[in-house]
């Protein structure tokens, strides 16, 4: 099982799946049905079986899914998951601990119950118990689909490997010096110029409104929410060149298809920046149910530092207004924040300026968690600026002492980016993110006193069948006896 469970305790026996199995659920409310169903709908391709959702009486041979009952000490995301040889019960106070808890579920059977065609079985789940909650709120996943766009199927198909391993936070960097990727009705040039293009000069792409309601939905139904990040001042020339306006001289800078950072900037001290930056912040804003809005605020060479400070203030104003809080990388911590504003570690200490604050903090540390990293030097995509990152390295450390001033009750969570300039194709992100997401999942999910590293790597080995069995193309890490 991956990520590790809080607390499991085995027993002889096991409940057989058979065709005769039902799914249990109670009360028959809509969410309940819906996670009852999807259940079914994962294992129905391996197993052939029909696996009906029902909401009669408790039968024997039952997978039984219900909110009756559950300790309220699970909070929102726990849940507890018995395994009897005549029936398995899943317990949880909330829909979203259910749908963990079926993750856990999943991950009980063999891994064959993962291929899209039917197998033989026998489909065993061993008996015992597990107590389950995750150790931080936030357990995400930033995907750059600025620098290269990755179209509406393929994030629905990484949504689905992001709920397996229980990581419920998905941030999309929509916007950089490449290219804009969400239609902005009222500024629709940003997309028809903006997104027209990508790195080495491909054909660009963006999401209409309707696809990202699409995505933010799909996700929803997974246990995920969209994190919209749309980066300010710097990373801006898309914006600029679609947008003359916005340039001080009123000329439209050229589209950008390199990767150098660090060279464009909005114009600070002009109030129209301020009105179109309220037209952007405010539909991004309608087009996000959840309360998050990403400003980005990163690499800023270009802005001078004064009116980089008096921009993320008055930006974190414009996203309030919006009934939203802000979350942007380390460097806002430079400014005066709201204690709402959560701010993003990548690199520097500037985490410890916005604890201080009072800020939380999301830990996505580059030399551990970033995922375009290059495993090696001879794999063949990735950067290496912030060293080879391996399976190992990723999974051997502590968020609570990895950043001095900033204890566990100051970190919301941990991220995992992965920035998009060496990668154009599903199969490229695949294989840049796993096995190291596994890893980073179990960090953000388990007990700290249950990430061992030598028991990781051997439940990482058995979890690469069901990697197999999912079509995932992910790296064989020599660290990993496979």
């Amino acid at each position: 099982m991956i990520p590790y469970p809080a607390s499991v305790h085995e027993a002889e026996g096991a409940f057989v799946l058979t065709a005769d199995t039902q799914i249990r659920v109670e009360p028959p409310t809509a969410p309940l049905l819906a996670l009852g169903h999807d259940l079914a709908a994962h294992l129905r391709p391996a197993t052939g079986f029909e696996l009906p959702v029902v909401t009669g009486a408790p039968a024997a041979g039952q997978l039984r899914l219900t909110t009756v009952g559950a300790d309220p000490a699970l909070g929102a995301e726990g849940y507890q998951l018995m395994i009897q040889p005549d029936a398995v019960t899943l317990t949880a106070p909330q829909p979203a601990g259910l749908h963990w808890g079926l993750q856990t579920l999943r991950q009980r059977l063999p891994a064959a119950s993962a291929w899209p065609t039917v197998q033989p079985g026998p489909w065993l789940l061993p008996c015992g118990s597990v107590r389950d909650l995750p150790r931080f709120a936030w357990r995400g996943f930033m995907l750059d689909v600025a620098r290269h766009f990755f179209d509406v199927p393929t994030i629905k198909r990484i949504i689905d490997l992001l709920a397996l391993h229980k990581l419920n936070r998905l941030h999309l960097h929509l916007t950089d010096d490449q290219g804009w990727r969400l239609h902005i009705a009222r500024w629709p040039a940003l997309t028809a110029i903006g997104g027209a293009t990508a790195v080495g000069g491909g054909p660009g792409g963006y999401y209409t409104q309707a696809d990202y309601a699409d995505i933010v939905a799909y996700a929803q139904r997974q246990g995920i929410m969209v994190i919209p990040e749309i980066d300010m001042p710097g990373h801006t020339n898309a914006a600029l060149a679609a947008v003359a306006a916005l340039n001080a001289d009123g000329a439209a800078p050229p589209l950008y298809t390199g990767t150098d950072v660090g060279f464009s900037s909005l114009n600070c001290d002009d109030e129209w920046t301020y009105r179109w930056l309220a037209d952007v912040i405010g539909e991004v804003a309608s087009l996000t149910p959840g309360p998050y809005i990403h400003i980005g605020g990163d690499e800023t060479a270009a802005t001078p530092p004064a009116a980089y400070r008096r921009f993320i203030e008055r930006v974190q104003t414009l996203v309030q207004a919006c009934g939203k809080q802000m979350i942007g990388w380390e460097e806002i911590a430079h400014a005066r924040l709201l204690p709402s504003t959560v701010v993003q570690h990548w690199h520097s200490d500037d985490a410890r300026r916005a604890v201080q604050q009072g800020s939380q903090v999301i830990l996505s540390p580059a030399s551990r968690t970033y995922l375009d990293m290059q495993y090696t030097p001879a794999a063949p995509l990735g950067l290496h600026w912030a060293g080879y990152v391996e399976i190992k390295d990723t999974y051997e450390w502590d968020p609570a002492t990895y950043l001095a001033g900033v204890a566990e009750d100051d970190i919301l969570g941990i991220e995992a980016p992965l920035w998009s300039e060496t990668l154009t194709t599903l199969a490229d992100i695949e294989w840049m993110a796993f096995p190291r997401l596994a890893a980073l999942a179990e960090i953000a999910w388990s007990p700290a006193n249950r990430c061992r590293w030598d028991d990781f790597r051997i439940r990482l080995a058995a979890h690469g069948a069901r990697l197999q069995a999912l079509g995932v193309n992910f790296y064989r890490s020599p660290q990993v006896p496979w």
